[in-house]
């Protein structure tokens, strides 16, 4: 008898807890023929504003040990060539498509949100107020009061599924975590990347052409497994947690801590197959461990 995969995130249900991360997988299309897409539990789209972004300067990805940093400055189309021309592609596959979205101001997080909202093929909507690589003194969840008034004004603005994505480069991430909560989130991804930077002793210059950049990949889980456990034990909402998946092994670890669900990011550029398979490497976990049900992972770490 094949486990149970199944997970609820909000009023979204997934056939499985594996899904790829905001900004690593394109709008799906890029990984055509070379991904089994429709074997994921949801896909998690590049992040989407009101109006078309250049994004920052090149270079704008750099390897580091155990990761990359990328300062690739939220380039996208804008949010009416996203719904015409890059979500039909999505529409053959039969899984939920999360749309994330960021803005510079609340009024256009609340905008995206509405105008989102009557797209029946987005089945839910990941506030990204957390990405490192935007020029701004301050990111709106690296404050309680902040992170409350953005996700209250996409929450009045839409009925689907609110995801509010939030950033490990603060003091108290599980405050923040309840604040999203009580304004009405209905999950919470985490963690965004790591601020980071890579430097050239040669040339003394930064190896990234904006200066700073976000660090992921298997050098930043050991982090995104802390914030995961403080953050499940804050909050009584679902965790989709990221942060350096690498394997099935490592899905397991990131559901112990408290995670419902997972997003696979930086392993995409390793492996396109990565996070399908995951998948498959989770089921057959559960079926060496005599676990019927994977929703029985979730938070169960010994301590």
């Amino acid at each position: 008898m094949k486990p149970k995969l199944e997970v609820k995130i909000g009023k979204l249900k997934l056939k499985n807890p594996v899904t790829v991360a905001s900004g690593t997988f394109g709008y799906g299309s890029e990984f055509d023929g070379t991904a089994d897409i429709d074997k994921l539990g949801g896909i998690v789209t590049k992040t989407i504003t009101l109006h078309a972004r250049v994004g920052n300067k090149p270079p704008r990805i750099i390897e580091t040990p155990s990761g990359m940093i990328n300062s690739i400055g939220l380039e996208n189309p804008g949010v009416e060539k996203f719904i015409k021309d890059k979500l039909p592609f999505l529409q053959k596959y039969k899984i939920p498509v999360i749309a994330s979205i960021a803005g510079e101001t609340i009024k256009e997080y609340s905008e995206l949100a509405g105008r989102l909202d009557s797209v029946k093929d987005i089945a839910a909507i990941e506030i990204n107020i957390s990405c490192p690589n935007i020029k701004t003194s301050k990111l709106f969840s690296q404050d309680e009061n902040s992170t409350g008034e953005v996700v209250r004004a996409v929450r009045s603005a839409t009925k689907k599924t609110v995801i509010t994505k939030l950033s490990p480069n603060v003091t108290d991430i599980g405050g923040i975590a309840k604040s999203a909560e009580s304004a009405g989130s209905d999950a919470l991804s985490l963690i965004n990347t790591l601020k980071a930077m890579s430097v050239d002793a040669k040339t003394r210059e930064s190896r990234l052409g904006d200066v700073t950049g976000g660090l992921s990949g298997p050098a930043i889980k050991p982090v995104a497994l802390f914030m995961i456990w403080k953050v499940y034990h804050r909050v009584k909402i679902p965790i989709i947690g990221m942060g350096g998946i690498m394997s099935p092994s490592d899905v397991v670890e990131f559901m112990l801590c408290g995670s419902t669900a997972v997003s696979v990011g930086t392993a995409n550029f390793v492996h396109p197959n990565a996070a399908a398979e995951a998948v498959k490497g989770l089921s057959q976990y559960l079926k060496n461990e005599k676990i019927k049900d994977v929703n029985k992972l979730i938070g169960s770490l010994k301590v």
